[in-house]
């Protein structure tokens, strides 16, 4: 059940995130979350956005776009949810590339994006935990 996240190569200048995002609220898509990783030249914009298709559609004009595969997991606004997830995570060996988090609308609601290196035994050893995952229409009507 993993969610579709974009990820967009930009040059590390002034500007660039600024046109990007625009490009994008121009075009009526609402940002759900995101993340920026910079290097020297270049950062990476990772995005999950309420509608794919066509915020990739804009910004393949500009931009070097990519879909990824990620995980979106429920968890509780609470000191020590997030350790729990990785936990039952590292004791299956499952790899981490990256993730990022973000609060929900609810009350003590939160969530984390994350890629892994094996997205369908990490869904099913998260749902073992008894941890939600979270498909693309269930993220956003959450949002």
């Amino acid at each position: 059940m993993a969610i579709t996240q974009l990820s967009v190569f930009l040059e590390n200048k002034p500007g660039q995130l600024a046109a990007a995002v625009k490009l994008i609220s121009d075009g009526g898509v609402n940002i759900r979350a995101l993340s920026l990783a910079d290097t020297r030249d270049f950062g990476i914009l990772r995005l999950i956005v309420s509608d794919v298709a066509k915020a990739k559609a804009l910004l393949m004009e500009k931009s070097i776009v990519t879909e990824t595969p990620v995980i979106a997991v429920k968890m509780e606004d609470e000191a020590g949810a997030l350790n729990r997830i990785l936990q039952s995570l590292q004791e299956e060996r499952i790899n981490v590339e990256y993730l990022y988090a973000f609060t929900g609308a609810a009350e003590f609601s939160a969530y984390t994006v994350l890629r892994v290196d094996d997205a369908a035994h990490a869904e099913l050893v998260l749902k073992n935990a008894g941890v939600a995952t979270l498909s693309d229409g269930e993220l956003m009507q959450l949002l």
